[in-house]
């Protein structure tokens, strides 16, 4: 070929763009696995790259590198930036909805929603992507995170709810969703009710019991650790706790055994806990984790050949920045200048806490030589020394106070001190302890190739998901005929609702016709059946209550037993 030809085919081949495939051109898979890390900005992404680098030099590159496509618009119904209860809850409906809310649709907010809202569907539960494949498909389903099993963004897949502080409800939806795998944090929070109808159904049930989880034959497990959240992995026990790499593994390797595929979504949910934190370690450390346990899905979708594998946070945290106005020569500092601090540091900020607070004052120079490589100045031990939550400081509580300390490093917080000292050291900045708005990145890998290219919206990416899972269209028929408001499935038929005995307790919804009765309490998939309630029918899928509306939402086959 004439050399002008080739260069100019190259030239063309370079700057043609791209294209984002549509949902009817995503060729079908028979497995997806959604891997989120919570509240990773992209420059978490691209300073724990560095550090990688800086510490492994023959490591340039992060497990995720070759499949970053794109970006995705990430947030909530009525606001641009949200949290991970109406984000993921997005990924996992196909509707935005409000901050707190677990995939419920929201109430409409006037001007203030970003897409049209009906107001009648307020409150109304609606079907993820999780539920969808085990309703239509049958295939097995997973969930693997770092945080405590009810927290926003495991709920999100599992568990309607418009607050996601309400753990009772939503713990009990995600036992009775029937799950056929789940590994993380959250032993204090399943209930003696919630183990027994487990282990009745044949489950594999662990609680801090590593070698239990992985001695397990049986395909259906629930394996927890940490009374509430699991360690950061740079201060976790490994003889205790397993990294989430294993979890995945381990995941991957049960749900695969069903022939008919599975769903499986995996959150390194604690990158957003040292965000929300301000512990660049913490940070770093939990998306490389996180980046491992990627490792692990890819591999197994180029092997299998039949996966899709999505890698998206849900939204940023925190305004981390690689540069700060603090650090005034930032900008041709070296990599020793910029990292050789950082890569020293042993534990997150709450593992040094943690040192601190189990050794005298007296050992505060050794802790901070032995887990960061340097000593506090004498300003900075007084700053310390001022910390309410500082159980050793020589200076008594009634005594401390915020005057005559380091204004940029003081809290009450002993957590927050380390931090902010670990953060004065390097040439990090943070605007922010919350969430952000800024898009987040998309990595992902088909078999086929079929990619969802470019910037999405979090709206379009649930789309993607449907419909290469062969869903296309079809989670909003599912909502319909399995949340359906107890009005409109009972209606010509006598029912009442009973207020439940204890404060925070559930009400039961009564059907009667005739000689048959239903007796119907929320948050689980079970309906007792006849007078006396001698028969137990159970559903796939979880009921609905709202307290808000005074609404059951249920499945429409329920009106099957009354006849």
């Amino acid at each position: 070929m004439n050399k002008r030809i080739f260069l100019l085919c190259m030239l063309v081949f370079v700057f043609i763009p791209a294209k984002s495939v549509a949902p009817s051109e995503v060729r079908p898979v028979k497995n997806l696995i959604v891997m989120i890390p919570d509240g990773t900005s992209l420059s978490t992404v691209s300073v724990a790259r560095w550090y990688q680098w800086y510490l492994h030099p023959d490591k340039p590159r992060l497990n995720i590198d070759p499949y970053i496509c794109g970006t995705v618009l990430t947030h909530s119904s009525n606001a641009p930036i949200g949290d991970s209860a109406p984000t993921t809850s997005c990924y996992m409906t196909g509707y935005p909805s409000r901050a707190g809310y677990v995939s419920t649709y929201p109430p409409a907010a006037g001007d203030d929603d970003i897409y049209p809202l009906d107001p009648a569907k307020a409150y109304q539960p609606l079907t993820t992507l999780l539920e969808a494949v085990k309703l239509t498909h049958n295939k097995a389903t997973g969930l693997v995170f770092t945080c405590e099993f009810p927290h926003a963004t495991p709920a999100d897949c599992s568990a309607h709810s418009y607050n996601r502080s309400r753990y009772d409800w939503i713990s009990s939806q995600m036992v009775h969703n029937d799950l056929d795998v789940v590994i993380g944090g959250g032993v204090s929070l399943l209930s003696e009710a919630g183990e027994a109808y487990l282990k009745a159904g044949g489950y594999g049930v662990y609680k801090n019991d590593m070698a239990g989880m992985r001695s397990d034959q049986g395909s259906k497990m629930w394996a927890l650790y940490g009374e509430r959240d699991m360690a950061y992995d740079l201060d976790r026990d490994a003889s205790k706790e397993p990294s989430i790499e294993e979890m995945t593994r381990t995941a991957i390797e049960k749900l695969s055994r069903n022939e008919n595929g599975f769903f499986l979504m995996v959150e390194g949910s604690k990158v957003d806990w040292a965000a929300h934190a301000n512990d660049p370690v913490g940070m770093i450390t939990e998306f490389l984790a996180f980046d491992r346990a990627c490792r692990v899905a890819l591999e197994f979708a180029k092997k299998d050949g039949e996966t899709l594998v999505i890698i998206v946070p849900d939204h940023g945290n925190s305004g981390f920045s690689l540069g700060s106005r603090d650090c005034k020569s930032y900008g041709t500092a070296t990599k020793d200048d910029l990292f050789g601090i950082i890569t020293q540091v042993k534990h997150t900020a709450e593992g040094i806490a943690a040192r601190l607070n189990a050794s005298p004052s007296a050992a505060v120079q050794q802790i901070f030589r032995e887990e960061a490589g340097f000593e506090l100045l004498p300003e900075e031990l007084n700053t310390l020394y001022q910390c309410k939550s500082y159980e050793n400081s020589p200076v008594p509580k009634d005594e401390r106070s915020d005057r005559d300390v380091l204004p940029s490093l003081y809290s009450s917080s002993l957590n927050d001190f380390v931090a902010k000292l670990i953060t004065s050291k390097t040439c990090f900045g943070f605007t922010t302890g919350g969430h952000t708005g800024e898009e987040v990145f998309l990595a992902a890998y088909h078999p086929a190739g079929t990619l969802p290219i470019g910037m999405n919206s979090n709206v379009e990416l649930n789309h993607y998901m449907a419909a290469a899972l062969g869903l296309d269209g079809e989670l909003d028929k599912l909502t319909a005929e399995n949340f359906a408001p107890h009005t409109k499935v009972f209606n010509g038929y006598t029912y009442n609702i009973i207020p439940p005995a204890e404060e925070k307790g559930s009400p039961t919804l009564v059907v009667k016709n005739r000689k048959k009765q239903l007796a119907i309490t929320p948050n689980t998939n079970i309906v007792k059946a006849g007078n006396k309630g001698q028969e137990e029918i159970r559903l796939r899928s979880v009921v609905i209550y709202v307290d808000r509306n005074g609404t059951f939402y249920l499945p429409e086959s329920l009106t099957e037993y009354l006849k």
